[in-house]
């Protein structure tokens, strides 16, 4: 068996753990409040890479930081589902079509109260994406085994006049990758690669965190 042949083996082992350990019951949305999802987008490829993307510079809320596609939750939205896949076709320009499902991430709550709840699905690697610039600045993916890395990674305590927490912060190259971004690939990097890092308590708001719902 070659190389390349055991890594491709790897890596579709690692999309059918995904479907194996993760939920995909297609809740819909239900209640009130601050309700967001995003879509956490895996290439079908022998390193899977993830979708990310910079949020424009001149948005009012966290410009510049990093996110995955996704936003707030639409009357017309039936699921979080449809919130993903509205928000990801709005926004980078990927088709419905392309997208297979493999499972839900635990919902994660931001500091500001927004209710985010991630999907995750593979796409074919030579989908073509297009940064919407009203809402990015540019899109990019990065692989998915950078965020396993301990060396990328730490846990950190922050404060405010609200009290402390701990926030998941990614050091990439000269990106940093913090809140429910980089929670959601913690996550993901353990549930999919067996990373080991450490994470925050599943209840516990990020301060900086509200990348995903749009506020413009």
């Amino acid at each position: 068996m070659t190389g390349d042949r055991s890594v491709s083996l790897s890596s579709q082992f690692m999309f059918e753990q995904l479907r194996k350990h993760l939920p995909c019951a297609d809740m819909v949305w239900s209640g009130e409040g601050l309700q967001a999802a995003v879509l956490v987008a895996l290439t079908d490829e022998r390193e899977p890479r993830v979708i990310l993307g910079r949020r424009a510079g001149h948005l009012r809320l966290h410009p510049g930081e990093i996110a995955f596609p996704g936003g707030k939750r639409e009357p017309t939205d039936l699921s979080p589902w449809s919130t993903a896949l509205r928000e990801a076709h709005e926004e980078i320009g990927l088709e419905s079509g392309a997208v297979q499902r493999l499972g839900e991430l635990a919902m994660r709550v931001t500091r500001s109260n927004f209710q985010v709840y991630p999907r995750v699905a593979k796409i074919p690697a030579t989908v073509n994406i297009v940064a919407d610039p009203t809402e990015f600045d540019s899109v990019f993916m990065l692989p998915l085994a950078v965020f396993a890395r301990k060396e990328t990674y730490t846990l950190e305590k922050m404060s405010d006049e609200r009290g402390s927490i701990m926030v998941p912060h990614y050091r990439i190259n000269d990106d940093n990758i913090w809140g429910v971004t980089a929670a959601i690939l913690v996550q993901l990097a353990n549930l999919a690669l067996d990373a080991g890092l450490a994470v925050a308590p599943l209840g516990q708001p990020y301060t900086v965190s509200i990348d995903s719902p749009r506020e413009n």
